[in-house]
């Protein structure tokens, strides 16, 4: 399932253990903050699961959106877009 992970996270330690389990489960950053993925529901739920473990609660938020494909698909952009397709999953390989 498509997947949007949004954060603001005071904590510079505890925001790079966030993004590094957001790439382990599949996430692809779209902006600083703002990360898109089709991963699993499970692999939604322990990202949840994980943020509630190290966050403070008190300062900081993470927000999980699934969405449809359908919808996503209807999803327009301005300025610098990111890789729709290496988000789905349409690309095999992305040569640099």
């Amino acid at each position: 399932m498509l997947t949007w992970l949004i954060f603001d996270i005071t904590s510079n330690r505890v925001r790079r253990l966030l993004i590094k389990q957001a790439f382990k489960l599949g996430f692809y950053r779209v902006q600083k903050s703002v990360f898109l993925g089709k991963v699993e529901k499970s692999d939604a739920d322990t990202m949840k699961v994980y943020s509630e473990e190290i966050i403070d609660k008190n300062t900081d938020s993470v927000y999980i959106f699934p969405v449809c494909e359908e919808d996503f698909k209807k999803a327009r952009f301005v300025g610098q877009a990111f890789n729709k397709e290496l988000v789905c999953d349409e690309l095999r390989s992305l040569v640099i």
